[in-house]
């Protein structure tokens, strides 16, 4: 969609950020809040008391945790990279919740309720997660779902988004380019 892209874009991109972070979308919406209860509401925690919770695209781990400190009887996050999960265990253990809240890449468990928060977009086929976490759920269970901004929505999307409407400014394929330049550097 965008107009602007090749080496021009690339310099551009480069130039507007400060190691391929430009401050926006970087979370800091959330600092010092509950993800949770701002994106599934105020009475979701009170809803996981005693259950068994799938976190489908736990990443790091933050809101797994936070459920596990919510009393949540378990929590199992899956993610399929093994440094988040790396991560995701650490902060467990750093939080006590260890005994009831795991990091994992796959599990046969069934679970009360299956979230998925900011990972749909990342999914390479969506339908396929879908039939994978309702094979996951008890007959009586849920799925809750959270969608951070899209492409083409306004704000653009989460991790490719180096200010509003990027995406009408940059091609695609620059936007691209820019972001994996950046995490292989990493």
């Amino acid at each position: 969609m965008g107009i602007l892209g090749g080496r021009l874009a690339l310099y551009i991109l480069k130039r507007i950020s400060v190691n391929g972070e430009t401050g926006y979308m970087d979370g800091s919406v959330y600092a010092n809040k509950s993800k949770i209860k701002k994106l599934l509401g105020e009475d979701f925690l009170r809803e996981i008391k005693d259950k068994t919770v799938i976190d489908f695209g736990c990443g790091s781990g933050s809101e797994a945790v936070a459920m596990a400190q919510h009393s949540a009887r378990k929590v199992i996050g899956i993610d399929i990279q093994d440094g988040l999960l790396s991560k995701a265990r650490e902060l467990a253990e750093n939080n006590g919740v260890t005994n009831f809240c795991i990091f994992t890449k796959q599990t046969t468990e069934l679970a009360d309720l299956i979230i998925a928060i900011d990972s749909f977009e990342h999914f390479n086929d969506p339908a396929t997660i879908l039939r994978t976490m309702r094979e996951l759920l008890k007959p009586d269970g849920c799925i809750f779902a959270a969608f951070g901004p899209t492409w083409y929505h306004p704000l653009g999307g989460h991790l490719f988004s180096v200010f509003p409407w990027a995406h009408l400014i940059f091609t695609e394929k620059a936007l691209l380019i820019f972001n994996s330049s950046f995490f292989i550097i990493q």
